[in-house]
């Protein structure tokens, strides 16, 4: 692969954690005061709904630094690796463990009458992305470990 589009999609990992990280610290806390002034009935989900939203962020950059160094071992050459495998593993539990905390917040928002049509449609669109990540990581990561084994074979063989 090019190493120029390696470049570009080390960049793009970059850009979505920086956003990513920016909303959490200032768009994230604004927006959650606001909506528990304007909806007071609703203020004591305030914070659980904001440690929720943090607790999805923690997998999210958990999977962009195994992205990074994904992108590091192609780079290197070194794509057929036991690490390559190793980091789409933790790509793959990472995106579950998204799907899953959304999940559990859109029936806890439920149970309290509380989960609006406009969330719930946002919360299935993070869940769907983050389970056809999830399913994508590990079918790339079958497909690699078994590269690796047809590599390992060939070289025993040679």
């Amino acid at each position: 692969m090019k190493r120029g589009s390696t470049i570009f999609l080390k960049t793009a990992v970059f850009l979505i954690g920086v956003i990513v990280l920016a909303l959490c610290i200032f768009l994230l806390p604004w927006l959650a005061n606001d909506t528990a002034e304007i909806f007071s009935e609703f203020a004591y989900l305030q914070y659980p709904v904001l440690i929720g939203l943090y607790l999805t962020a923690i997998p999210l950059f958990i999977a962009l630094y195994q992205a990074i160094r994904l992108l590091r071992f192609i780079d290197n050459e070194d794509a057929f690796s036991e690490s390559s495998v190793n980091s789409l593993k933790l790509i793959k539990y990472s995106a579950i463990t998204i799907s899953i905390l959304y999940v559990i917040g859109a029936v806890l928002l439920m149970s309290q009458n509380a989960l609006h049509p406009g969330v719930a449609i946002i919360g299935f669109i993070i869940f769907f992305a983050s389970a056809v990540i999830a399913v994508f990581a590990g079918v790339l990561q079958k497909l690699l470990r078994n590269a690796i084994d047809i590599k390992s074979e060939n070289d025993l063989t040679v």
